[in-house]
């Protein structure tokens, strides 16, 4: 390809190909200027619904609306050239039946540009999978851990330990056969994410779930350390930038108290200066 062609961008065939190959590397991204750096190094881009909790302040993602994921997929679309922009479905968009979630996903999709979207569930979302594959909505699997069932599940806690796994495998074999082209596993047991990963033929998206998974997703805050005060176990902290965030803007308010800043290379002379 020569330097002035255009960059192909990532398609779901493209993931389902990978199966098995070099890991997949996705990131969330919220906004079109972290889009931009998430494209030049993974290969897909995950407009979460935790972006209510992440930029909107909401204890959960159970108040994340359709306005809020199109508004933040249409921005992240605009900022992604290579990587493959997913769209999450938020919660009481797609649960009450497969129509319901054919009018939302169509929407996601229409509005944002985006060529797929997420959903959470296995077994129970099956049908609705299949209906939408079938009409043309590519969409990528969520199970364990399910953070839009956090009521249910009584918690942010592992998901498959002991007569879990079972149900577990279940749900991956049915999204599978359901035409799900991939599947996050979140915070599964490694064991049981690495048995799932092999039994299945779609790529395996792990956060929380070790190793062996075909891929790995983070929440970019996370990794980039820009919450000073949460660290889940199973994020890497790549930065700290919320603690130099905080310096920095601690030393900008001490420079405005000290009517240091603006110094005078920051302000515009009341005459300019006359040529000679």
């Amino acid at each position: 390809m020569s330097a002035t062609s255009p960059v192909r961008p990532v398609l779901p065939p493209d993931i389902l190909a990978r199966k098995g190959g070099a890991p997949l590397v996705v990131l969330t991204a919220y906004s079109t200027p972290v889009a931009r750096l998430v494209d030049a190094h993974c290969d897909m881009v995950l407009v979460g619904d935790s972006v209510g909790m992440v930029i909107h302040g909401l204890p959960s993602t159970l108040g994340v609306t359709m306005e809020m994921m199109i508004l933040h997929g249409q921005a992240v679309v605009r900022g992604t050239q290579k990587a493959m922009p997913i769209i999450d479905m938020p919660f009481g968009s797609y649960e009450e039946s497969p129509q319901q979630a054919y009018r939302n996903a169509a929407r996601l999709m229409a509005e944002t540009g985006a060529p797929c979207v997420k959903l959470e569930g296995g077994q129970h979302m099956a049908e609705t999978i299949a209906f939408l594959t079938a009409r043309g909505v590519p969409v990528m699997a969520h199970i364990g851990l399910t953070p839009q069932a956090v009521n249910t599940l009584g918690g942010y806690k592992v998901v498959g330990r002991a007569a879990e796994a079972e149900k577990v495998m279940a749900d991956a074999l049915a999204v599978e056969a359901a035409g799900a082209f991939s599947v996050v596993l979140e915070k599964v047991p490694e064991g049981l994410s690495r048995r799932v990963t092999e039994r299945l033929s779609i790529p395996t998206i792990g956060i929380g779930a070790g190793v062996h998974c075909d891929g790995q997703v983070l929440v970019v805050d996370d990794m980039l350390g820009l919450f000073t005060d949460f660290r889940p176990k199973f994020v890497k902290r790549y930065a700290e930038l919320g603690k130099a965030a905080d310096e920095a803007i601690a030393a900008y308010a001490a420079d405005v108290r000290a009517r240091a800043f603006p110094a005078a290379e920051h302000s515009f002379p009341d005459e300019l200066p006359v040529k000679k």
